[in-house]
């Protein structure tokens, strides 16, 4: 769900906190965030706005930056940008400071929807961030047949095989194999993981590659013609290339949220919110729509926005309702192990 991309400057707003125009006693803080998923110089606007120093570090996916929290007990980060799944997993292991509400005045920019999802209701722990879903991008010009089911990227038609690309980040692997045997995404069923193991290991035989990062470029290049894509980065493609296009599968899909964290650990925690607080800020938060082409759950934002975004990126128009029609992925407990066994077994297959 990330992308880099050409970043321009963001908009300063300034914000009060009743502390001299600071956020705090806080020199500086750390936040983790996935490479091109926020606008290169945040940092630097956010210490004109607050005169709080930031740095950045990078994580390249959920997993990666998981290990290195319940390593070091999230030592070393202030803020840190996590999908939803692993906002529990970290409260479970009571890794997660409260959301301070009152530090965080534009909370009340998101959306009614935004401040209820089941993973931490009224956002107690987290504050999302992006918000989307999950399914097929193609080549409208270069299929023949109408492309609506999972099934269209798992069991091809011979004129679809072998050029074709699926994620092979787990969640989203399996999710795909799981819907369209009519499971849900967050299924635990040991015998359910393994059927849809075996379905994901017989449509191997059909990819063209696993493609997490480039997979809308090999779309624009008529390489691949059918790709399993989060909404966003199809966009990537359907800037460069008009017959490309986004469909949510009949049988449903995921709703993904990426969301702000703030570590029990943290020695600045009021610079944190402060931090979260200025990306809810509605010009900020609407350039992240505007740049990197994902929905935010923040309201304000995507009135800002308004609905010239969606004639030209159609899935930027869906409306939270129609995202809640989504199942939310959520933590999978001890069946987390089974969904890494399975995946390493589909990728390691012949």
């Amino acid at each position: 769900m990330r992308h880099l991309k050409k970043l321009a400057a963001m908009t300063a707003v300034a914000l009060t906190f009743g502390l001299s125009g600071t956020a705090g006693a806080a020199d500086s803080i750390v936040v983790s965030n996935w490479d091109g998923y926020m606008p290169g110089d945040m940092m630097e606007q956010f210490k004109a706005a607050t005169g709080v120093d930031g740095e950045v570090s990078l994580h390249a996916t959920n997993e990666e930056i998981m290990g290195k929290l319940t390593a070091g007990g999230g030592a070393g980060y202030d803020v840190v940008f996590v999908s939803s799944p692993y906002v529990e997993a970290l409260r479970n292991l009571d890794l997660l400071a409260p959301i301070d509400a009152e530090k965080v005045p534009n909370l009340k920019n998101l959306y009614p929807e935004a401040q209820d999802l089941a993973y931490d209701p009224g956002n107690q722990y987290s504050v999302p961030y992006a918000w989307g879903t999950t399914g097929l991008c193609y080549r409208a010009d270069l299929v023949s047949d109408e492309v609506d089911s999972w099934n269209d990227l798992l069991a091809p038609s011979d004129d679809l095989a072998g050029k074709i690309t699926m994620l092979s980040t787990e969640r989203w692997l399996m999710a795909a194999g799981l819907l369209a045997k009519g499971y849900s995404v967050n299924d635990t069923d040991p015998a359910h993981i393994e059927e849809v193991r075996d379905l994901l290991i017989d449509a191997k035989g059909n990819l063209l590659a696993y493609d997490d990062t480039t997979f809308y470029s090999k779309l624009v290049s008529g390489e691949a013609v059918l790709v399993h894509a989060w909404d966003g980065w199809c966009n990537y493609g359907i800037a460069e290339n008009g017959d490309i296009k986004f469909v949510v599968p009949n049988e449903g899909s995921d709703l993904w949220v990426d969301t702000m964290v703030v570590m029990k650990s943290s020695e600045n925690k009021d610079a944190a919110y402060a931090f979260i607080n200025f990306v809810l800020d509605p010009a900020n938060h609407a350039w992240v729509a505007e740049n990197i082409l994902y929905k935010v759950p923040n309201q304000a934002a995507m009135d800002q926005v308004g609905g010239a975004l969606a004639e030209s990126y159609p899935n930027m128009g869906m409306t939270p309702a129609q995202l809640m029609d989504m199942e939310l992925m959520r933590d999978l407990g001890n069946a987390q192990k089974d969904y890494t066994r399975a995946s390493t077994e589909i990728m390691a297959a012949q």
